[in-house]
C-alpha cells in the first residue's frame, strides 16, 4: 500500500520541480531536459536535507525543519537549473532529436550512404575519382584535355540518373562558370529513359483520375523522359488530347539526391571562395525549386493557362500552346490539347514548303514572342530547343513542355529591357547601370573598367553585321563573373533563353541574325511606345505615375522650410538597421557576458574553497567545496567557450 502511495507521491515531486525549473528559468525548455531536472532535483533533495540537518535530528523543532526542507529544495532547484544550463551548453535544445526522428533520420542516413557510395563508383568508373580528393588537382591545361574530361562528366551524369542529368542541363546554360567544351558536352544530354510499364501508368491514371476519364488511350507511349512519359488519348467527346503521367517512384528518388546535392553545395560555400563567390547554396536551393516545381504538373497546368493568356495578346505571330484541361490535371498527371504540327528537330521538309522570307518572317515572329514573354509578361519559356517546338505547314509554331518557366518581376524586366536598349544603341554606361541593376554585388565594383569592357564587347559583338549570339551571352556572362557580380536564377533563365532560342532560330531560318533582329524588334518597339498612336498612353501613365508625388512636393518643401526656419529640423539615424551589424553586436555582448559570468564564477569558486566549516554532505565531503570545485568547472568552461571564439580563423 505504501508503494502505491509512494508512486503518485514521487510522480506529483517531479513535476512540481519540473513546473518551479521552467519558471525560474524564464526560457523554453524542452520536455525531455525538465524532466530529468526535475528527477535530479527529486534524487539529490533528501542527501542534501540529511547534510543541512543537525546531527540529532530530534532536537529539531516544526519551524526548523520547514525551513530546513525550504532550504533543500532551494538547493536542489538551483542544482538542476545548473545542471539544466551546463547540458545547454553542451548539448543546445535541438541538438539531439527524439525518437522517432532519430529513426527517421538513421534511415535516411543509410539510404543516402548507399546512394554517395553509388556516386562515387560512378565518378571513379568514369575517371573522375581524382577530384574527389580534400584537394583536387589542377584543372586540364588544353582544349582537348578539357574535351575528355567534359565527355567522362557527361557520361558520369548521365548515369547518375535524372537528377543529375538536370543539374547537367542547368550547368549547360552557365557560359559564365564553365569553359565552351564543357558547355557542347552537357548541351547533349538527353533526358530520356526506358519507358514505364503500361500497368504502372494505368494504376497510376486509375488512382488520379478513375478509370472514365478517357474514351480511349494509346498503351505506347508518344515520348519517355526521366520525369514522365506522354500517351496519346481521347476525351469522351473525342477531342485528341495527350496525357502526360509522372512516372511511378521518381519525387522519392528527387528527394534523396537533391538532399545529397544540397548539403554538397552547403559545404562548397562553406570552405570554398569560389563556392561562396557564385553562392553554390543558393544556386543549388534554386535548382531543388526548380525541379520539384517540374515534378509537380499543375504547376505546368498554370504555366499554360498563363502563357496561353499572355499568347492570346499578339494573336498575328501565330505561336501557341496547348490547351490545359484543369479538371483532368493533377500533381501526377497533365491532360493537355493535341496540337498539330512537327517537331522542329524533323521538320525539314515542312519547312522546305516555305520560301525564304515566309521563314524569316516565322523565325522573327519566335523572337518577338520571347521578347514580349520577357519584356511585356514577365513569363517567358526557359527552353525553347528544337524539341520543344513544333511547325505547322503555314508556318505557325507551338510551344511545348512549359515546366521549366522562367518569371521576371516588373523592376527586372525594366532592367533587362534597359539592358537590351543599350545594347542596341552601343551605350556601355547605360548597358553597365542596367546590369549592375540586375546583378547580385557587394558594392565595389569598379563602374568604370566595367564601362570600358562593356564598350569593347559592343563593339566587338553588337555592331551592325555582327551575328555572334552565343559568343555574345558568353562574353557577357564571363565579364559578369570576372567582375564578381553574381547572376540571379531569374536572370540567367533569361540568358538561357536566349542562347538556347539562337539554335532553334536557325533551323527555322538558316543565317539567322539573332542580334539584328532584336535590335530591329528593340528599336520596333521604342518607336511603337514613343508614337504618335502610343505616345499620349505612355505619357499618361508616367503622369499618372508622378502626379502624386508632385502633389505632396509642396507641402513637403514647405514644411522642411518651416522646421529650418524654427531650428526644429532634426536628422535622425537608425542604428543597427542591418540584420549583420545586429549579429556582430549580439555576439560581441554574449562573449562580455560569457567572460564576465566565467570571471565572477571562478572568484566565487576560490572564495568557497577557501572559507572553512560549512555544512557537511558526508563525513568527508563538505558543501562549500563541492560548490566551489563546481564553480571553478563552470568558469573554467565558460572562459575556453570565449577564447575558442577569439583564436578560431575561418
Amino acid at each position: 500500500m505504501q508503494v502505491l502511495l509512494f508512486i503518485p507521491f514521487l510522480a506529483l515531486t517531479v513535476l512540481l520541480f519540473a513546473a518551479v525549473i521552467r519558471r525560474l528559468l524564464g526560457v523554453p525548455v524542452g520536455p525531455g531536459r525538465t524532466l530529468v531536472a526535475a528527477v535530479l532535483a527529486t534524487l539529490v533533495l533528501s542527501p542534501i536535507l540529511a547534510a543541512l540537518a543537525p546531527p540529532d535530528p530530534a532536537t529539531v523543532s516544526t519551524a526548523e525543519g520547514t525551513l530546513l526542507m525550504l532550504a533543500a529544495v532551494c538547493v536542489s532547484v538551483l542544482l538542476a537549473m545548473a545542471a539544466l544550463v551546463v547540458l545547454e551548453v553542451l548539448l543546445p535544445s535541438g541538438t539531439l532529436p527524439g525518437p522517432a526522428e532519430a529513426w527517421r533520420a538513421a534511415r535516411r542516413r543509410v539510404a543516402r550512404t548507399r546512394r554517395y557510395s553509388s556516386i562515387v563508383r560512378i565518378a571513379l568508373r568514369h575517371g573522375l575519382g581524382r577530384f574527389l580528393r580534400g584537394r583536387p588537382p589542377a584543372g586540364p591545361d588544353s582544349a582537348a584535355a578539357r574535351r575528355r574530361l567534359a565527355r567522362s562528366l557527361r557520361a558520369a551524369l548521365d548515369e547518375g540518373g535524372v537528377t543529375f542529368v538536370k543539374v547537367g542541363q542547368l550547368l549547360s546554360t552557365r557560359r559564365d562558370l564553365l569553359p565552351a567544351e564543357f558547355i557542347e558536352e552537357l548541351t547533349a544530354l538527353q533526358d530520356r529513359a526506358a519507358p514505364v510499364p503500361w500497368t504502372e501508368i494505368s494504376a497510376v491514371l486509375d488512382a488520379e483520375l478513375g478509370d472514365r476519364a478517357f474514351a480511349e488511350i494509346d498503351p505506347e507511349p508518344l515520348a519517355a523522359a526521366s520525369v514522365a512519359q506522354v500517351h496519346a488519348a481521347r476525351l469522351a467527346d473525342g477531342t485528341a488530347v495527350v496525357v502526360k503521367v509522372r512516372r511511378p517512384g521518381i519525387a522519392a528518388v528527387v528527394d534523396r539526391d537533391l538532399d545529397i546535392l544540397l548539403r554538397l553545395a552547403g559545404t562548397l560555400e562553406a570552405r570554398t571562395s569560389w563556392g561562396r563567390a557564385f553562392g553554390a547554396r543558393g544556386l543549388a536551393l534554386g535548382f531543388a525549386e526548380a525541379l520539384r516545381e517540374e515534378l509537380d504538373f499543375t504547376v505546368e497546368r498554370d504555366n499554360l493557362q498563363t502563357m496561353a493568356a499572355a499568347l492570346a495578346t499578339t494573336p498575328e505571330r501565330r505561336v501557341r500552346v496547348p490547351t490545359a484541361y484543369a479538371e483532368l490535371s493533377t500533381e501526377r498527371v497533365l491532360v493537355m490539347g493535341r496540337l498539330p504540327g512537327t517537331p522542329l528537330g524533323a521538320a525539314e521538309p515542312v519547312l522546305a514548303g516555305l520560301d525564304d522570307e515566309r521563314r524569316q518572317a516565322v523565325a522573327a515572329a519566335l523572337l518577338d514572342s520571347l521578347l514580349d514573354q520577357v519584356l511585356v509578361h514577365g513569363v517567358f519559356h526557359a527552353d525553347l530547343h528544337p524539341g520543344n517546338l513544333l511547325v505547322e505547314a503555314d508556318g505557325s509554331l507551338g510551344m511545348l513542355d512549359l515546366g521549366s518557366v522562367g518569371r521576371l518581376d516588373g523592376v527586372t524586366r525594366a532592367a533587362v529591357g534597359r539592358l537590351l536598349a543599350a545594347v542596341g544603341r552601343g551605350d556601355a554606361v547605360g548597358a553597365s547601370d542596367a546590369l549592375l541593376d540586375l546583378a547580385d554585388h557587394g558594392g565595389d565594383v569598379d563602374e568604370r573598367d566595367l564601362q570600358r569592357a562593356l564598350g569593347v564587347l559592343l563593339v566587338r559583338y553588337a555592331a551592325p553585321g555582327s551575328s555572334a549570339g552565343v559568343a555574345a551571352v558568353t562574353a557577357l556572362l564571363r565579364t559578369v563573373a570576372d567582375y564578381g557580380l553574381g547572376v540571379p536564377a531569374a536572370v540567367a533563365a533569361v540568358f538561357r533563353a536566349f542562347a538556347t532560342v539562337e539554335g532553334t532560330l536557325g533551323l527555322l531560318r538558316p543565317g539567322f541574325d539573332l542580334l539584328g533582329a532584336a535590335r530591329e524588334a528593340g528599336d520596333r518597339r521604342l518607336a511603337e511606345m514613343f508614337g504618335p498612336r502610343n505616345l499620349p498612353r505612355t505619357l499618361e501613365e508616367e503622369l499618372v505615375t508622378l502626379l502624386p508625388m508632385l502633389r505632396g512636393l509642396p507641402r513637403r518643401i514647405d514644411r522642411i522650410g518651416d522646421a529650418v526656419e524654427n531650428g526644429r529640423l532634426r536628422l535622425n539615424i537608425r542604428l543597427f538597421s542591418d540584420e549583420r551589424d545586429r549579429r556582430v553586436v549580439t555576439g560581441l555582448i554574449h562573449q562580455v557576458l560569457l567572460t564576465v559570468i566565467g570571471a565572477t564564477a571562478g572568484v566565487m569558486g576560490i572564495l568557497l574553497l577557501g572559507t572553512g566549516g560549512g555544512p557537511r554532505i558526508s563525513a568527508g565531503i563538505g558543501l562549500f567545496p563541492l560548490l566551489g570545485y563546481g564553480l571553478l568547472i563552470i568558469s573554467v568552461v565558460l572562459v575556453l567557450r570565449v577564447l575558442v571564439v577569439i583564436l578560431r580563423r575561418d
